[in-house]
């Protein structure tokens, strides 16, 4: 006889399921929302370089609503339910922060109109998005690999630069253009800086991040470089530095002087003194 099935057990098999379902649902959404994860990001570059048209804000905002019922129809699949919230709390703070577009007609208005209070947003808002650009990358290309990072890099230059001239171009001796801030943060990137320092707190908190992520990035392109080279003088014949290809011959020859001593002791006639 088969027992029957405990709560614990129903509940186990219940989650399994929940969970297939999400990433079925997960892998199914994949491309568009991959799609539409870069066209984010560049509306994002455009607002802050230039400011968005009306059909472009229209765009933006569609483009926000689908972000939306994405999270929360995963959000709904989720087995559990407060490792999912953990796991995307800086998704959770940049799919809030266009909502308080809603708040222009309320009397706090006056608050989120305000300079600062605009700026900070926009901080939050250009963090989120490079968080959404890691993840969407990541889809593509896989979190290892220099295809990756490269590409990554090239978003957080770019956007990162979006965001310094956002911060920086009305200060007294700012970054007047966006080429400007294209070059200083490519500076800062490669750990070469410049002369200029952010006077904006919302600058001088993005320069940080990116000057943590440059750092750790160059380290990664420095290591790849340097393995590469070795791997290269490893190769070569000439080299002093033996390569995986040599190692492996040297073992051969080893194993095969091994099967010569061995035919050479067993084939050796007996030796008459031993009798």
């Amino acid at each position: 006889m088969s027992s029957a099935p405990t709560p614990a057990s129903e509940k186990k098999q219940l989650q399994r399921e929940r969970l297939e379902l999400l990433q079925q649902f997960t892998d199914w959404l994949e491309t568009p929302m991959l799609v539409l994860g870069f066209a984010w990001l560049a509306l994002l570059g455009v607002e802050l370089i230039w400011g968005l048209s009306p059909a472009l804000e229209l765009l933006g905002t569609t483009i926000w609503v689908i972000f939306i019922l994405d999270f929360l129809l995963k959000f709904i699949l989720a087995p559990r339910k407060w490792p999912f919230l953990k796991s995307n709390v800086i998704t959770i703070i940049s799919l809030l922060v266009p909502a308080l577009r809603l708040f222009r007609l309320a009397r706090v208005v006056r608050v989120f109109r305000a300079t600062r209070a605009v700026r900070g947003l926009r901080l939050v808002k250009v963090v989120g998005s490079l968080n959404r650009g890691m993840r969407a990358l990541s889809s593509s290309f896989g979190r290892r690999g220099a295809g990756y990072v490269a590409a990554l890099t090239g978003v957080v230059l770019f956007l990162g630069a979006a965001g310094m001239y956002a911060f920086e171009n009305k200060v007294e001796g700012g970054l007047r253009t966006y080429a400007d801030a294209l070059w200083w943060t490519a500076m800062l990137l490669t750990s070469l800086g410049s002369e200029y320092w952010p006077q904006t707190l919302e600058g001088r908190t993005l320069c940080f991040l990116l000057a943590l992520y440059g750092f750790a990035v160059f380290g990664y392109f420095t290591a790849t470089l340097a393995s590469f080279f070795m791997g290269r003088d490893a190769e070569s014949p000439e080299a002093e530095l033996a390569g995986a290809a040599q190692v492996a011959a040297l073992h051969a020859e080893l194993h095969l002087l091994r099967q010569e001593l061995r035919a050479a002791q067993f084939s050796a006639p007996p030796n008459p003194t031993q009798n």
